[in-house]
Formats: structure tokens, sequence, C-alpha cells
């Protein structure tokens, strides 16, 4: 069982214990049975036990209900927790709130009263379309052109790398509009999937499959109220986003690495070497020490940017950058170390601990490589003297 003793921390109040006990209960019991073979079927089933279950709820806030607002600290706990039992189900909660995520922020009350029901019923599948191929962690290149045409915006250029790329319903799009050179001449749009002239060009696979696609945009014709926005906010949309949803892909990080070491913990005190359990050798016990150690210094940054988020802070780059290149880089080393511990077992296909080791590559990529998030920790940094 995964140490709970971090949710005792002045970070989080009775309803994040409350709602962490609660998804783990639920995760222990309806997350088996999930046919990974099949990526796209496993994530659309996986979105309907999300709903049945409640949990979209927290994924896409309407803030036009009650004032309610996206608390980081929730998606954060549920991003962990989901992680630590099945990776694909993390990627299901977070695409519909990162999908979602700019609609919410700034979306208007027509945009959210017709999309944030069904993101939050699992109806509608979000996706979230920034990378392009000549523009990954530099935003500012984004070179898909969106005209603007009497009472309509006409796209035309691609995106690639797109999370649920060919079985969502809409894409939240970042085009150039021109209103300015460089990032100040972004916009952001709600494209329906079915729009004639967005197609999926090609489908991407990785080393831990998920339903990835390059898209085209042919003379893409969409409504002026498809904007998100202003014209010209876009990268300000998206770095907003980001901020918000950063901290979570340190969260998922944290979820496998917490696993990696629930399984190392339960193989050293199984498996003998030796005539004696493997923990009583002291290289495996430094092992251990180090995996431990790298999981508590992830929580505490993970949680202190997810902290002072919900405290109200406009921005919290520096700190979501600190947690996600942190996390998910010792994320990286503390499954290593699982692998190695488990010998054989840990490279044969299918085991937990290969599965987290193909998993956890790629959470140092997306939402900005971790030499990005150097850079703007550096940044951030100097800004501050």
């Amino acid at each position: 069982m995964a140490d709970t003793s971090y949710l005792d921390w002045p970070f989080f109040e009775d309803r994040h214990r409350d709602l962490a006990a609660r998804l783990d209960a639920w995760a222990a019991a309806n997350l088996d049975g999930i046919d990974h073979h099949d990526v796209d079927g496993a994530c659309r089933d996986l979105v309907a036990r999300l709903n049945d279950g409640g949990w979209l709820n927290h994924a896409a806030i309407d803030p036009d209900q009650d004032g309610a607002k996206l608390d980081v600290r929730s998606l954060c706990l549920i991003r962990e927790t989901l992680a630590r039992y099945d990776g694909l189900a993390d990627f299901a909660f977070a695409m519909q709130g990162l999908g979602s995520g700019a609609i919410s922020l700034f979306g208007t009350r027509a945009q959210r009263a017709g999309i944030l029901p069904k993101v939050r019923s699992g109806k509608a599948i979000a996706a979230f379309a920034l990378t392009e191929p000549q523009s990954g962690s530099d935003v500012a290149n984004i070179a898909l052109d969106a005209r603007s045409d009497g009472g309509h915006f006409v796209l035309n250029g691609e995106k690639t790398w797109i999370s649920n790329g060919g079985i969502a319903d809409f894409y939240c799009v970042f085009a150039r509009t021109g209103e300015a050179p460089g990032a100040k001449g972004l916009s952001a749009f709600l494209v329906p999937a079915n729009t004639a002239g967005l197609s999926i060009a090609e489908r991407l696979e990785t080393i831990a499959p998920h339903p990835l696609a390059r898209l085209k945009f042919d003379d893409c014709r969409i409504p002026a109220s498809s904007l998100i926005g202003l014209p010209g906010e876009g990268f300000k949309i998206a770095m907003s986003v980001l901020d918000v949803f950063r901290s979570t892909v340190a969260a998922a990080a944290l979820g496998f690495a917490r696993r990696a070491l629930d399984e190392t913990i339960s193989r050293v005190q199984s498996r003998e070497l030796f005539g004696a359990p493997l923990f009583d050798l002291q290289m495996v016990q430094g092992h251990v020490a180090d995996m431990a150690l790298d999981v508590d210094a992830s929580a505490l940054l993970v949680y202190r940017a997810a902290w002072l988020k919900d405290s109200g802070a406009s921005r919290v780059s520096r700190e979501a950058a600190m947690a996600k290149l942190y996390s998910t880089d010792h994320a990286q080393t503390v499954i290593d170390k699982a692998v190695q511990i488990h010998g054989g077992d840990g490279v044969r296909s299918g085991h937990i601990v290969e599965t987290l080791y193909r998993e956890i590559r790629a959470l140092r990529i997306y939402e900005g490589a971790s030499d990005v998030q150097k850079i703007i920790i550096a940044r951030q940094t100097l800004a501050q003297k």
C-alpha cells in the first residue's frame, strides 16, 4: 500500500484527504480489466469509467456554477493516484482537463455551457492542439494560419503529437491570427473534430501506447464564435493552461514513482538472495533510501506549486517548472532502480515496472521538455533579482 502520510502536510485540507481516500478505493475496484492493446477503445472506456465515478467533475470546472474554479491540488491528487494504478487512466483524465482548460479559464458563457457539461459527463473527449512540426516547446513559433474571413476564420496548416488525436470530439487549437509578430499574434479556437477540412493525417505510435495523431487543417472554416478569449491572446491562454496542468504532469510522474517504490519494497522483502531477504544487502537499502528521498522531494515540489496556485497566485511558472523538472527526471531514476532490483522480471514485457519504465519517458518531454523547464526556472529566478 502506498504511503499516505504526506496527506497530513499543511498543503492539504480535509476535503483533499477525503478525495484521495475515495479515489484510491475507487481505483482499486474499477481499474482492472482495461484492454491496453486497443488504446482508442481503452481511452473511451476509461473516460466512461471516470465519469461513472464522478471524477471528471474535477477536470472541467465551470466558473459560472457557484463560482467554482480549478483546484490544482485536487487535480494533482487525482493524477498521482490514477498514475499509480494505471498510466492510461491518468492520461484519459488529464486530457479531459487539459483539452477543456482554455474553455474553463477563458471561454464565453456559451462555450462553457456547450462544452464543459459534455466533458464532465464523458460524452465529449477533449484535446489540446498546440504542438507543430517546427514548434514544440517554442510556442511563439506556431505557423498554423487562421485567416479572418467575414464572420469566420479559415485554418490552414498542421498540428502534431496531439494527445487524443483521432478520438477527440473537439480540439482546442492555437493558430496565428497575426495581430503582432511572435507570441502576440496567436489566438485560440474551439474546433469540433467533424469540421470540414480537419483530418487525421497520421496516427503516431510511441513506446507507451496512447492515442496520438498529426492533424491537418485544409481550408478548415469555423465561425468567429469559435474564438476563445480575445484575438492575440492565444499565447497567454496556452501559458495559463500549462501553468495549471504542468504541476499535474509532475503529479503523474510522482504516482509512477510511488508505484515503483511500492513494487520495490515488496520485491526486496519477499525475494531471497544468498539465504536472506534481498533487503538485507546494504546496497539495496541504499537504493531504497534514494528512491524514498526522491519520492518525498518530488511530492514537496508538486504540492507546493499546487497549493501556491490554489492560494491565488496569478502565475506559478517557476514553481510548476521546478515540480515538473524534478519529479519527471527523478521518477525516471526511481523507476530505473526498480527495474534493476527486479532483475530479469524488470525487463519482462508486461511486468508493472517494465510498463512504468516505458510510461515515464514521455513525461520528461511533453508540456515542456526538461531543458525548457530549466530555462523557465533560470529566467524566473533572474527576474526576481
